[in-house]
């Protein structure tokens, strides 16, 4: 990790983005809020955040230029940290209230509605981490803040032969559901590290120490 790492906040439009960047100051990096390209590619690490439907958070992106900006930092191997519906675009699609939104596709899957008796899902909940992971490094045991009603339950990634196998972590509420991803440099979580006070700022610390 750099002695203070850089990192941009994307603030394409979606909500929750002051709650991120004081979480993320609170970790130990520098924080800036920014949409320009330029910005969004020269800082060590890229936070997407995401609040409300999948489609609205696409169209936000999109007019930025946000999928194109993830893709370049990614090939370059830069880090960027999606949260709440920040994971769940960059699966290949979102289906909402009988829309079907295309995602970036950097993972397949869907995201879709959970199969629950009581929705939004909202609240602390544990989070099983995946084995190995550097996320969740020191608060394997801890609980996390989700606020939704929408997730990926089927994980279908085949590691290819040159590439390590993304690490899953997984939660519940009615079904089993994608918590987490750490995927090279792209990293995603379900839940809201930004809400869920010394645990979120210690996975968020987690993640600056790989930048």
């Amino acid at each position: 990790m750099a002695a203070t790492p850089h990192v941009v906040v994307f603030d394409y439009g979606s909500g929750n983005v002051h709650s991120a960047v004081k979480a993320l100051e609170h970790a130990g990096a520098r924080v800036s809020l920014s949409a320009t390209r330029q910005d969004a590619m020269d800082a060590d690490g890229l936070v997407v955040p995401g609040v409300g439907a999948f489609a609205s958070v696409m169209a936000g992106l999109t007019d930025k230029r946000g999928g194109e900006i993830i893709e370049r930092r990614l090939a370059g191997g830069r880090a960027v940290l999606g949260i709440c519906v920040g994971l769940q675009v960059m699966f290949d699609r979102g289906v909402e209230h009988g829309v079907d939104t295309a995602g970036l596709a950097q993972w397949p899957g869907v995201v879709e509605k959970l199969d629950a008796p009581r929705l939004p899902h909202m609240g602390w909940n544990s989070v099983e981490a995946a084995p190995g992971s550097e996320l969740f490094a020191g608060i394997e045991r801890e609980r996390f803040y989700f606020v939704h009603s929408y997730a990926v339950t089927q994980w279908s990634l085949e590691p290819g032969p040159q590439f390590k196998p993304p690490l899953v972590s997984w939660s519940e509420h009615g079904q089993r559901f994608v918590a987490a991803v750490e995927n090279g440099p792209l990293t995603a979580t379900q839940f809201h590290p930004e809400k869920s006070g010394d645990a979120g700022i210690a996975l968020l610390t987690n993640w600056l120490r790989r930048l």
